[in-house]
Parts: structure tokens; sequence; C-alpha cells
């Protein structure tokens, strides 16, 4: 059976139109008896801030409210019903991925996954990425002290009367550097992830609890970065707030 459309799903989109952006999710909710992470939800699905820039409404589920396909629809003709056959290409969208991507059940689940996932969903999790492998470096890339010397073997040579090997010796202030200058541009990447966050939850994309996670990522950050900058503040609006 076709999930029903919530008729407050328009009414919510009609209220925050009157509004012309300016009412929070809380409020909406509020108003309509909702959650506050089901009017984020759809005010993430429906576009609102496309609707309010060009004052067209997504098509999208549309049928929903009917429970079922559009009138004169053929596309169930002669179908008997049930699930789709193992496999079907409609798992991915007009099968554009399945021609580019490798046909394996873990990529078609990322593909799924992708679908139902909002642009702010999204950055959040490459953020989530960013940070991890930042944090991850500390440990990999720590340097203990001035005597702290790697030597890798690059080649051995054997010859008639003599063993040759060559090596690369890595000494503690060219591996402090390189680690210095790849954790800059790392933290570079993420901070414009992050102000890119920030400017979509100005936009109206983000519930209260998606706006305190990246403030508070904000503070790690910013405490990050005091371990290894004699200028530490990335963020510097947070002094202000």
């Amino acid at each position: 059976m076709a999930k029903v459309r919530s008729p407050n799903r328009d009414k919510a989109l009609d209220t925050w139109l009157e509004h012309k952006g300016k009412i929070s999710n809380r409020e909406l909710a509020s108003l309509l008896g909702e959650k506050e992470k089901t009017i984020s939800n759809w005010k993430c699905r429906d576009q609102w801030n496309v609707v309010l820039q060009t004052g067209k409404r997504s098509t999208t589920n549309k049928s929903e409210s009917k429970g079922g396909a559009p009138k004169g629809n053929k596309n169930a003709k002669g179908n008997r019903g049930g699930a789709a056959p193992t496999r079907n290409t409609n798992a991915v969208s007009h099968g554009f991925f399945k021609r580019i991507f490798p046909d394996d059940e873990e990529t078609l689940h990322i593909v799924k996954e992708i679908e139902t996932k909002s642009p702010l969903d999204l950055l959040w999790e490459n953020i989530v990425i960013q940070y991890t492998a930042i944090i991850r470096a500390q440990k990999i890339m720590f340097v203990q002290n001035q005597q702290d010397e790697t030597r890798v073997l690059k080649k051995q040579k054997q010859g008639d009367d003599l063993w040759e090997e060559e090596w690369e010796y890595q000494h503690s202030w060219d591996k402090q550097a390189n680690f210095l200058q790849a954790q800059a541009r790392a933290l570079s990447t993420l901070t414009s992830m992050i102000k890119q966050y920030e400017e979509m939850c100005r936009q109206g994309w983000a519930n209260e609890e998606q706006q305190l996670r990246i403030q508070k990522l904000k503070t790690e950050v910013n405490k990050l970065n005091e371990e290894s900058n004699p200028d530490p503040v990335i963020f510097k609006d947070d002094l202000h707030e």
C-alpha cells in the first residue's frame, strides 16, 4: 500500500511561504502538531527555498495523497504486482549509476542511501569524514622528538661479490614540516565545508539540533588548531557569540 501524503505537508509549506521563510521549524511544528524533524525533512525534500525563489512547487510525491499512480498512468499495465525482479535497474535512477559503478550490492546500497538524503546530510557526512581523517593523522604522523628519525629501505642489489642497499632517511624536522603542511590543507578544506554548512543553516535547511552540532564541531576544530598553530582561531566569529 502506498504511503498517504500528510495534508500537513502542504499546509507547512503554505504557512512557511506566508511568512516568507521567517518562521522556524519549531514554530511550524507547534502550529501543525508535527515533530520538528518532520518539518525539517519536508523542507529539504520539497525544496522550500527553491519554491520561495521561483514560485514553482515540486511535483514529487503528489501521487502519494491519492494512494497510487496518477490517472491514466500505464506504467503498471500488465504488472502482476509484488517486488521488483532481482537486480532490477529501477533500483538505480535510469540505470545511470549502474553503468558507471561496480555492479555489486554494496555500491547499490550506497546509491539508494544517497537518493534519500538531503544535501545538508551529505555535506555533514563529508565533514565528519574529513574531521575523522585529521584526528587519525595526529597519531599516524606523530613526531616524538628531534631524534625521531625514520629509515626506509628503497633498493637492494646483489652483485658478484657484494650486496648493495639504498636507504632513505626521514629526519624529525622533515616529518614535522610535512605533517604541518598536510594538516593545514586538511583544516582549510574542513573549514570551507563548515562555512558552507552554516550558510545552508542560515537559508533554513537545518533544524536546531543540526545547527548545534556544527557549533560543537567548530569549537573542537579551534581546540585542535590551538595545539599546532600560534595563531589558533579559525572561526573568529566564535569569540563574539
